[in-house]
């Protein structure tokens, strides 16, 4: 083993009100990150560049080291997935979301509350592929809670807008072409029509009038974003790595680069509890990281960790839940990767900064982490915002080439 890259979701912040105005990570306590840190060089870099709010796709595949224009979401989904595309096959990633009526379209939210459980995910997604009609072969699958995919077969362009909630006004937006091309506009017709035909059978659908009934948002309407044919072909990373698999996006991805992927399989979200769900979800995620470490440190160059659960209270403005995730990893994560890594290189990041004020992704940099660094004397640091702002800086596609592949 030379190396492990470890990136934890939406870790960067704001301060916070009701954490005194610091932010999640100079809140949360990480004896064993700070340990790490004392023999570390702190830094800071951008996701993909200055002044730009990255989504998770064109982050990751920035810190790995690759251009984010060649990125549309949908295929790694789908990839992630298993899912086998064809050439001119279009895959969208989807949201299960709510809203008033198809006619108004006020967005009541744009994740169905995130109490959507497995098993009503399934059901609906059986009711849509039996009901819906196009005049092309689809399919749409469920994912992981409100999650999903949607590939429309055939040959289309992927040049289209997303199906999505308005951030201004909060109304539903539908796919317009990007282009004057006869395959782009069939492309986002046919998309608007698999969002008014599977809202006729979702709105009214047994799941949702129970879930109404009980006070819950009604999964009624399905978000269409990153539309794209076939997952970009990447130059193969550095190196031999396995990745630690278990979201369809960071497994898809990982594929896409050259990447083995050592997966487990995420828990159902059987109740309206979703905090439940994810802290069960991060425990495995750290189980399996540190299994995986152990098992595989002999066959593989580098392993790429990347924790998700701590991206999601932001987007919730849920900073004391942050904090849990963040010591959370540190108790159980990195107190075995302090003893582990010994004089292997590290580098611990994040994709992206989420503001629980804004409870969305920012421009604003992220701290990073690299381990050792025998320029540096040891010294009282620690893995957060305002030090890592001390450092010289990156941008994420040169940061691996920087530091973890660096002689």
């Amino acid at each position: 083993m030379k190396g492990v890259f470890v990136v934890i979701d939406g870790v960067g912040d704001e301060p916070c009100q009701s954490l005194g105005q610091i932010t999640p990570l100079q809140a949360a306590k990480t004896p064993n990150l700070d340990v790490i840190a004392k023999k570390s060089k702190m830094d800071y870099c951008y996701p993909v560049k200055k002044d730009f709010v990255p989504e998770s796709s064109e982050a990751v595949i920035s810190l790995l080291g690759y251009d984010y224009l060649d990125v549309n979401r949908g295929p790694f989904e789908a990839l992630g997935l298993g899912i086998k595309l064809n050439r001119g096959d279009l895959a969208l990633r989807c949201n299960f979301a709510t809203i008033d009526d198809l006619e108004k379209g006020h967005v009541l939210d744009r994740r169905a509350g995130r109490t959507l459980t497995t098993k009503e995910a399934k059901i609906l997604a059986k009711a849509i592929n039996k009901n819906v009609k196009l005049p092309f072969e689809f399919e749409f699958y469920p994912a992981v809670q409100h999650r999903g995919v949607l590939v429309i077969r055939g040959g289309f362009s992927d040049n289209i807008s997303d199906i999505d909630g308005d951030v201004e006004d909060k109304k539903l937006k539908f796919s317009e072409p990007l282009d004057d091309e006869d395959e782009t506009r069939l492309a986002a017709n046919l998309v608007n029509q698999f969002v008014r035909h599977s809202y006729e059978v979702l709105d009214n659908h047994p799941i949702n009038v129970e879930r109404a009934r009980k006070g819950l948002f009604a999964a009624n309407v399905i978000f269409c974003r990153g539309a794209g044919n076939v997952p970009a072909r990447f130059k193969k990373i550095k190196g031999k790595w396995m990745a630690l698999g278990y979201m369809p996006l960071e497994i898809g991805i990982a594929k896409s680069v050259g990447m083995d992927v050592y997966k487990f399989r995420y828990p159902k979200l059987k109740s309206i509890d979703v905090y439940a769900c994810l802290y069960s979800g991060l425990k495995y995620a750290v189980k399996y990281a540190v299994k995986m470490l152990k098992k595989y440190k002999n066959k593989y160059d580098y392993f790429y960790i990347h924790f998700k659960e701590p991206d999601l209270p932001g987007h919730d403005n849920k900073p004391h839940d942050k904090v849990n995730m963040i010591e959370y990893i540190d108790k159980y994560f990195f107190s075995f990767l302090k003893k582990f890594i010994g004089k292997n290189k590290l580098v611990v990041t994040g994709d992206h900064t989420t503001s629980c004020r804004l409870k969305s992704h920012t421009a604003d940099p992220v701290p990073v982490l690299v381990y050792p660094h025998p320029a540096e004397k040891e010294s009282e640091k620690r893995f957060i915002e305002i030090e890592g702002m001390k450092g010289r800086g990156h941008v994420g596609r040169k940061l691996l080439d920087e530091t973890l592949f660096r002689k």
